[in-house]
């Protein structure tokens, strides 16, 4: 008996990854906890900006508009349009704005992620894919506009195991990728 109570203080939690511990890695990592940010581009765009399906969203709420005009020099394809913010985008722009970024306009934080479920872990040794599911939450009316909240995205990221315990892999490897590609590369599935 003592020696199971000696070989039990030896292990902490995080040396064996459990759907627990891999959900708590994923959720504290600075990549799943970075909000997604968008640009509002104003002033002159190309038609492709403009036709957008995000500038379509913010057109149909009548936040934005645009009047058709001569393309400058390197904006294509024409025709270019004239981006203005309405009276009511205004409104609604002006409590969210986080920090304009030079020549594109403001930068609106208008969702963040929502860890939903671990759906499967394989491991080999010290190596593992984590298989996840989330779905974007929006912080704001932008965010609303643009996220349908009932899209869940299933992603996989590789955990390495360490002598103090697994870590989510931060670095590309052949077999794994990182939290960052695993959430730009995440697939829209059915709830």
């Amino acid at each position: 008996m003592l020696c199971l109570i000696s070989l039990g203080m030896g292990c902490s939690p995080r040396d064996f990854l459990t759907r627990r511990l891999a959900a708590d890695l994923i959720s504290a990592s600075d990549a799943f906890k970075s909000p997604q940010l968008f640009w509002l581009r104003t002033g002159i765009v190309s038609n492709k900006d403009f036709s957008s399906p995000d500038f379509m969203v913010l057109q149909r709420r009548g936040w934005i508009t645009g009047t058709e005009q001569k393309c400058p020099a390197g904006v294509d394809p024409p025709p270019c349009w004239d981006v203005v913010l309405t009276p009511l985008g205004v409104e609604m722009v002006r409590p969210l704005l986080s920090s304009p970024m030079p020549n594109s306009g403001p930068t609106l934080q208008i969702a963040r992620r929502e860890l939903l479920g671990i759906s499967g872990i394989s491991k080999a040794g010290n190596v593992a894919d984590v298989d996840f599911i989330w779905r974007w939450v929006s912080l704001n009316q932008v965010g609303a506009a643009l996220h349908d909240s009932g899209v869940r995205y299933r992603s996989s990221v590789g955990f390495r195991g360490y002598d103090d315990g697994w870590r989510i892999v931060d670095q590309d490897t052949r077999s794994n990728q990182t939290l960052d590609d695993a959430l730009r590369n995440a697939e829209p599935t059915v709830p």
